[in-house]
Parts: structure tokens; C-alpha cells; sequence
């Protein structure tokens, strides 16, 4: 006997036509997701072709992450090369294998009567430039493997410190065995290693409790949406009001100097030409503009100046 799906033949899922949009949105990361699968959920109730973000968030961590689409996605590299800003909470006197609230305990340690101004010179120390061994469960490969993957297989790697630099450090609260920290940082840095390693110093040892980026690049926590407020406005006022929070594509490198061209100068340079510009900086990369008449300049990508003066296309987004 047939049932009632088999007569009418199976379900058709109906097919969406991905849409090609451009800009930046900046999402607040909810708790316990990944950053590729928020990115995922976002791209499917923008309905866009082409998206990716930038610059892994771990599954604890909430906060900024900027979401690329279209021709953004092009600048989505000078985004992953910018400085971050976290909010941290450690707590004091418990190591994890992991150096976060998701690894097991390996060790717990009677924490020192401290005060918070104690703490804060202790910081001192990991202030400026300094040495930093990546964890064994950063997302940082090695022949093409996340380490983290090696870790959770029990095999452990080599690893070459590296350089970065931490540009604030400041002990913001300490109560209990919690202490809060304001942390701003140069691309690269662990704030899982931050944290054992005042750990160490401190003698009792420490963990990532709660993480919270609140600003990456020029974005800031302000402008964020979180995945339950998009889904909202889909629902309530479609499509046309989800695009609205787009930001430009040029958002990400806004703090580089401008250069507007002229048509005729614009045409050569979308051939691949480099131009020769009045008043251009001596040397760097910059942002150029299309004058266009009776509109705003139009955003044509990124260009780097030469030795020569002129200016060289590196860059370019399709208009």
C-alpha cells in the first residue's frame, strides 16, 4: 500500500537562487558555534554567493566577527593582518589541558592573597613586544593539519615562538578567583597563552574562562548583529533590510589615504596601467576612487604607490 508522500512523489526542496551582494557585515559570534558555521548561517539568510570571514574565533569566544561578501572577500586579508581587542575573564589557580574552560583540569593550585594593583604590575611583563609560543590547540597548522586536530589525536608538535605584540594589558576587576582583563593585540596573538603564562607568574596557574572580542580592525561590539536579530529582520521586513546593514567593501582599509581619478585616468588604470596622480603620498598602498559626475566617487579597489611616483593597480573590485 502506498503511502501519501509516495503518491504525490517526493518532496521538492525549492531552490534558492544565491544572490550577488557586497560589503562587510560585522556579526557578534554566539557561544559554542564555530566561526565557519556562523559564517554559514549568515550566508544562508543573506543568500549570498560568495562570503567568508575573517579570522577564526574559538567556539567559546563571542563577540566581533567581520563577514565579507562579494568583492569584500578580495580585502578580507588586510582584516585577518589588523589588531583585535578582547574582554577576558581568567580564572586564577586552575590549569586545562587547552589553556580555556573546554579542556579538562590537569592541575588546581591554591591561589596568592592578591590585590588587583598587584596583578596589573605583574602584566607589566607581557606588555610591548613579546615571545609567544602558539597552543597546541590554536587553529594554526602545520603540514596543512590545525594543531589542534594533532592535540586531539595525543600528538604533540614542535611549535617556533613568534612575535607579537600586546598594546593594552590592564587588569580591569579581580574578585574570588575571576579576574577580568581589557586586552588589545597586534594579529597572531593567544589570549589562551596570555593567560597561562600570567598563570605561571603568578604561580597558581590560569585558564580562559569567558572571551569576547570587541573590536577587530576598524569595527567595534556597537555595530555588531547578532544571527537571532538577522533572522528576525528577514522574517519581519525581508531581504532589502538585511542588505541595508552591509557596510561598504572599502570599510576595512578606511584608515588608508584616498585617491580620486579621473574617468580617463580610471580607465587606464582598470586596464591594469599604472597612473600618475597629483598630490599622491610618497610611498604606500591607498584606496582609489572613480570621480564620477553628479554622484560620489566610486570605490575601485586598492593600489600601492611606486618608486617612480605613479600609482599601480593590486587590487580591484568588479563594479
Amino acid at each position: 500500500m502506498s503511502s501519501r508522500n509516495d503518491k504525490e512523489g517526493p518532496v521538492v526542496r525549492k531552490k534558492v537562487n544565491k544572490r550577488k551582494i557586497n560589503g562587510v557585515l560585522v556579526l557578534d559570534k554566539p557561544v559554542g558555534v564555530t566561526s565557519n558555521a556562523a559564517l554559514q548561517m549568515t550566508k544562508r539568510l543573506f543568500e549570498a554567493a560568495k562570503a567568508g570571514h575573517t579570522g577564526s574565533l574559538d567556539p567559546l569566544a563571542t563577540g566581533v566577527l567581520p563577514l565579507c561578501f562579494g568583492e569584500a572577500t578580495k580585502f578580507s586579508q588586510y582584516l585577518l593582518d589588523a589588531d583585535k581587542r578582547y574582554l577576558a575573564t581568567f580564572k586564577l589557580g586552575v590549569s586545562t589541558t587547552t589553556g580555556d574552560a573546554e579542556g579538562e583540569i590537569v592541575a588546581k593550585v591554591q591561589v596568592p592573597s592578591l590585590e588587583l594593583s598587584e596583578i596589573d604590575a605583574v602584566l607589566d611583563q607581557f606588555r610591548g613586544k613579546i615571545q609567544q609560543t602558539p597552543s597546541m590547540f590554536s587553529a594554526l597548522k602545520v603540514n596543512g593539519q590545525p594543531l589542534y586536530k594533532l592535540a586531539r589525536q595525543g600528538i604533540e608538535v614542535e611549535r617556533k615562538s613568534r612575535e607579537v605584540t600586546i598594546l593594552r594589558y590592564d587588569a580591569l576587576e579581580y574578585e574570588g578567583d575571576l579576574l577580568k582583563v581589557d586586552i588589545e593585540c597586534t594579529k597572531g596573538t593567544y589570549v589562551r597563552s596570555l593567560a597561562e603564562d600570567l598563570g605561571k607568574a603568578l604561580g597558581c596557574g590560569a585558564h580562559v574562562a569567558e572571551l569576547r572580542r570587541i573590536k577587530s580592525g576598524p569595527y567595534e561590539l556597537a555595530e555588531s548583529v547578532t544571527v537571532a536579530e538577522l533572522e528576525k529582520i528577514k522574517e519581519e521586513e525581508g531581504l532589502a533590510l538585511l542588505d541595508a546593514l552591509l557596510l561598504p567593501v572599502e570599510s576595512s582599509i578606511e584608515d588608508w589615504p584616498a585617491i580620486n581619478l579621473t574617468e580617463l585616468t580610471a580607465a587606464y588604470f582598470k586596464q591594469g596601467q599604472a597612473v600618475q596622480v597629483a598630490k599622491a603620498p610618497e610611498s604606500g598602498w591607498v584606496r582609489i576612487f572613480s570621480e564620477v559626475e553628479s554622484n560620489e566617487p566610486v570605490f575601485m579597489g586598492v593600489g600601492e604607490i611606486l618608486e617612480d611616483g605613479k600609482v599601480a593597480p593590486r587590487r580591484l573590485v568588479v563594479s
